[in-house]
């Protein structure tokens, strides 16, 4: 794994949730990741994890649905490593199954080499959606947010460094996990691959955290230089918020995460990377003076806020200069669309 590379970095602080409002009070407050230790360490997947892995997957076959689940399955070669291959396609394969048979691959691989069994992961499955009754039996106090619950299952595996949008707490059910964190600015010395051709929606590291190429990828050095590690077990949880890059391993031969996402803004603000799509087709490849002209326009509209855009002009007629709410952010989702559609 990647013991050399993370030699020496500080571990992600420990805070005490000793309590419903306590957790509340750090989710809405801290904005660097932390740890609870121990948090979950009640839930009866947990329990039945410290058991053994097989019990682990009873106890999920137990209140799965008779539906097929996505599943991602790469070669040992690939040394748990969900990445690229040489051409710069996914170096594993997509497919479907019951969990009952996904969990068979699970149980054969048990206990081999990383490098002798295949990699089989199950990533962001939808707990409401795909378990009956699993959410009322694991409860997770989030005060007024509505969050997005996914279980995360596999063997030994490692995920390179990407960000999310939405704040997430993942909480350590089976296994252990092993996450490296770096701040959202960070970006561009984790040297991240294309946005558009991604293993699972969002840009990754190229960067190897087992072997780091320091020749090809030499800013890494500054990034390991603001990264943070964290170490799960069985009951742990840790805060990532929005857009932190986390690199994530799977340790044990059987490692199941839940995580709770959610956003502090409006969902009817919509995806940023959209935007940053669509300013890629539109603005980057214009010549210099030009794209020189839109960045200063961008900073008057957007990034400033867009007091000063819109100052000068009546209440009532701004537009979506104004502060977005519900019905105008659909007007211009509308707008958007038919000008997209041209």
């Amino acid at each position: 794994m990647a013991e050399a590379a993370l030699v020496g970095l500080p571990a992600v602080r420990v805070l005490q949730a000793t309590d419903d409002a306590t957790l509340d009070t750090l989710l809405r407050e801290e904005d660097t990741p932390f740890v609870v230790r121990g948090l979950v360490r009640d839930w009866p997947l947990v329990q039945a994890g410290l058991e053994s892995y097989g019990a682990a997957r009873a106890f999920l076959l137990a209140h799965a649905r008779d539906r097929d689940f996505v599943v991602s399955i790469a070669e040992p070669d690939a040394k748990g490593r969900l990445f690229y291959d040489d051409a710069m396609a996914v170096n594993f394969r997509m497919g479907k199954g019951r969990l009952s048979d996904i969990f068979a691959q699970l149980d054969a691989a048990e206990g081999r080499d990383v490098a002798q069994a295949p990699t089989v992961y199950l990533g962001s499955v939808d707990m409401q959606e795909f378990f009956d009754g699993l959410a009322d039996v694991h409860p997770m106090p989030m005060g007024s947010r509505t969050p997005l619950t996914s279980l995360w299952i596999g063997n030994a595996n490692r995920i390179a460094a990407h960000n999310d949008f939405p704040d997430n707490l993942a909480c350590r059910a089976v296994g252990r996990r092993r996450f490296t964190l770096f701040p959202p600015d960070q970006f561009a010395n984790l040297y991240l691959g294309p946005i558009d051709i991604t293993p699972a929606g969002r840009p990754i590291s190229m960067v190897d955290l087992a072997a780091p190429d320091f020749a090809t990828y030499p800013r890494f050095r500054d990034a390991l230089a603001t990264a943070q590690i964290a170490e799960l077990e069985p009951g742990d949880a840790l805060f990532i918020p929005s857009l932190w890059y986390h690199h994530v391993e799977g340790l044990a031969d059987f490692n199941i995460l839940v995580n709770y996402w959610w956003r502090d803004t409006p969902r009817y603000l919509g995806q940023p990377y959209n935007a940053l799509h669509h300013a890629i087709m539109t603005i980057r490849d214009l010549p210099e003076e030009e794209r020189a002209i839109w960045q200063a326009m961008f900073d008057h509209y957007v990034f400033s806020g867009g007091e000063a855009a819109r100052a000068h002009l009546p209440e009532k007629g701004r537009g979506v200069l104004a502060p977005l709410d519900a019905e105008s952010a659909q007007r211009m989702h509308h707008f958007l669309l038919r000008s997209l559609s041209l």
